[in-house]
């Protein structure tokens, strides 16, 4: 059987045999260059290194269900286990911890997924309006996500949620400044 791990003289195309599982003989007919390295339609789509609007999307609010859903069960679990009663049996006390660790991880996950799905939306406007992507368009996300999170509530709600959606968003652009600056990763 033939192996695909043939490199070429070109660092950014590898040597594909589509045939490799079969009995075929390995001929140089059979040999494609595949190409290592994105492939770009304009010039100006490789200038750019950030993520696509939608990639945003999902990232930013898969990530925020994910990490709720896990603080909320765990939270959950906890919250299962103050509830326990004398007399509980074991079967008792298993249904107590799944039914408060899946209600809390739920309505957490939703929120936080809610949240990165407003912040890619603001940002990726942002972005497409200003054509520049730096730590201010991340404020300017946070404040956004903030005050539409918590519009319903009133103004001052609304105020109050942005200005704190904008420095919590400026803080984890410092810290992941400091992270690339200080931590070789």
């Amino acid at each position: 059987m033939a192996s695909t791990d043939h490199t070429s003289s070109d660092e950014s195309s590898r040597l594909y045999n589509p045939y490799q599982n079969f009995d075929a003989p390995i001929k140089s007919q059979y040999l494609y260059k595949l190409p290592t390295s994105p492939e770009y339609l304009f010039t100006e789509e490789s200038l750019k290194k950030r993520r696509s609007w939608g990639e945003n999307l999902t990232f930013y609010s898969g990530t925020g269900y994910l990490g709720g859903s896990l603080a909320g069960a765990a939270s959950g679990f906890f919250s299962g286990v103050r509830s326990f009663e004398y007399g509980d049996t074991a079967k008792l006390k298993v249904n107590r911890i799944l039914n408060s660790s899946g209600h809390a991880g739920r309505s957490l996950g939703c929120r936080i997924g809610v949240v990165g799905l407003i912040y890619a939306g603001i940002e990726s406007g942002v972005v497409a309006y200003t054509d520049r992507d730096d730590a201010w368009t991340k404020v300017v996300a946070g404040f956004g996500t903030g005050a539409v999170f918590r519009a319903a509530r009133g103004v001052r709600a609304a105020a109050v949620a942005g200005v704190l959606g904008g420095m919590a968003s400026g803080a984890f652009v410092a810290g992941k400044r400091v992270l690339k600056r200080y931590a070789y990763i």
